[in-house]
């Protein structure tokens, strides 16, 4: 494990000033003792990367919101803990003061709770039913975010070869932490936020519905575990029951992983709800939510340190991805497993967190060659525009194209999304196609190496031909 160094005010290290990660002398805190809570974000006259950690970590941004927004300060401030009141009167010069030293990154698990726990701590032990790896780079000003399907097959110590959502049951968030970073090619996870999966049901409630689009219907029951699922295709604002039928619904032919997509999906529809200005009145819900459903082994300094970083970032500069794999094919274990790709992962840790093996034979530059997989939908709301893409492509070479459904939301710009987190390939691509921006992200066509969401900018470039490299 790689330990850290002071967080910086500036060029100068402020004496006394908070720690990212503590030097090796100091220990880390255990389950059992008491841990920081996290509270929601609010950043209406912030960036987009407040939302974002309000959303993920459930961070002390609001002490930003109470600091330039005054009149709401007496409303607040009775739900925040301590070391946060001085942002209401100290405001931005205090949370100036943290600062990230180094890259972070952090372990999110949403777990079930366990009930009748013999102490508060281990009704956070848990399967955890998703979990997210966030990296904080501030040397590159981005972050970046891995999403790890629950059923992977991993080896947890004294245990053997199971799915890596059982780790935190086994041994809570220090286990968690351990296979994690194994598995992930010894990558350093400096920290863990552990939050019951009854919090996003909550959470979703308490900001008042997400809009999220629905692409097909849901309808599932199974009385073993008190499911009902019950959802229609479209647009629509789900409030928290239905929220969770979305993410938990697996009755379709991608099972866990699309699954996982849809979490990506919905924590985009929370994040862009947490930044409007209607979030104000329900802060006080927010932060009594959020106390009573995380648990995690970052200090409230930490987390003032992460949230005055993201705040300062762009949405392009946030990336998500899926751990590359395969379904287990029938038969080929005794139960079902999201096998990892050796290839895929080396790709993408060493793309995304700078994490080598020393077993990839890449050059680091995975590129783009014309037999990868390339799904095209038509956004623009002028049919055959898919097609029109798909046939120029293969006017360049490629040989491994399909068209999906149209696109539900009209695009005036298109997007190349890369499925498998090849940014460089997906560079390239869009390079090709003369349009479009980069989405980083693995919320396209699940089968895809890259989905193509073709916008109206296209129908723009397509009158102006464009001769390619």
């Amino acid at each position: 494990m790689v330990h850290g160094q002071d967080v910086t005010s500036g060029e100068h290290t402020r004496t006394g000033s908070t720690k990212v990660l503590r030097s090796p002398g100091q220990p880390v805190p255990r389950r059992g003792q008491p841990k920081a809570k996290g509270i929601p974000a609010f950043v209406h006259g912030f960036s987009w990367g407040a939302g974002f950690m309000g959303t993920i970590l459930l961070s002390a941004a609001v002490g930003t919101a109470i600091a330039v927004y005054s009149p709401i300060s007496q409303l607040v401030l009775p739900f925040l803990p301590a070391p946060l009141g001085g942002l209401a009167t100290d405001g931005l010069r205090q949370l100036g003061t943290y600062s990230l030293g180094r890259p972070v990154n952090v372990l999110i698990m949403g777990v079930d709770r366990v009930e009748a726990a013999a102490t508060p701590e281990a009704a956070f032990d848990g399967r955890s039913d998703t979990m997210l790896l966030l990296g904080f780079s501030p040397e590159q000003g981005q972050v970046n975010m891995l999403s790890i399907p629950r059923d992977s097959q991993v080896r947890i110590p004294n245990v053997g070869i199971t799915k890596v959502n059982e780790a935190n049951a086994y041994g809570g968030g220090q286990l968690a932490v351990q296979v994690v970073s194994d598995v992930l090619n010894g990558v350093a996870v400096d920290r863990y936020v552990r939050v019951t999966t009854d919090t996003f049901k909550e959470l979703v409630d308490a900001v008042g519905g997400v809009n999220v689009f629905v692409p097909a219907d849901m309808r599932y029951t199974d009385q073993t575990q008190g499911l009902e699922i019950n959802l229609e295709k479209g647009w629509q604002v789900l409030d928290g029951d239905q929220a969770e039928q979305f993410v938990r619904f697996r009755q379709d032919q991608f099972g866990d992983i699309g699954r996982v997509q849809r979490q990506q999906i919905l924590l985009k529809a929370l994040r862009e709800k947490i930044q409007s200005p209607s979030i104000i009145p329900r802060l006080p819900a927010l932060i009594g939510v959020i106390r009573e459903h995380i648990d995690t082994n970052l200090t409230w300094e930490e987390m003032l340190a992460l949230m005055n970083f993201s705040r300062q970032l762009g949405p392009e500069q946030f990336q998500m991805v899926m751990l590359p794999g395969r379904f287990s094919d029938a038969g080929e274990y005794n139960r079902s497993y999201w096998i990892i790709s050796d290839e895929g992962k080396n790709q993408v840790m060493t793309e995304f967190f700078g994490v080598e093996s020393p077993n990839f034979s890449g050059s680091g530059e995975p590129g783009l060659t014309r037999n990868v997989r390339i799904a095209i939908q038509n956004a623009t709301g002028s049919p055959g525009m898919a097609r029109q893409v798909s046939e120029y492509l293969q006017t360049q070479g490629f040989t491994n194209l399909y068209l999906a459904n149209d696109h539900p939301e009209r695009l005036e710009q298109s997007q190349v999304i890369a499925q498998q987190g090849n940014i460089s390939g997906a560079n390239q691509l869009r390079a090709l196609l003369g349009v479009g921006r980069i989405e980083a992200s693995s919320t396209g066509e699940i089968e895809s190496d890259f989905t193509i969401l073709v916008g109206q900018d296209w129908l723009i470039r397509d009158q102006q031909p464009v001769t390619a490299d």
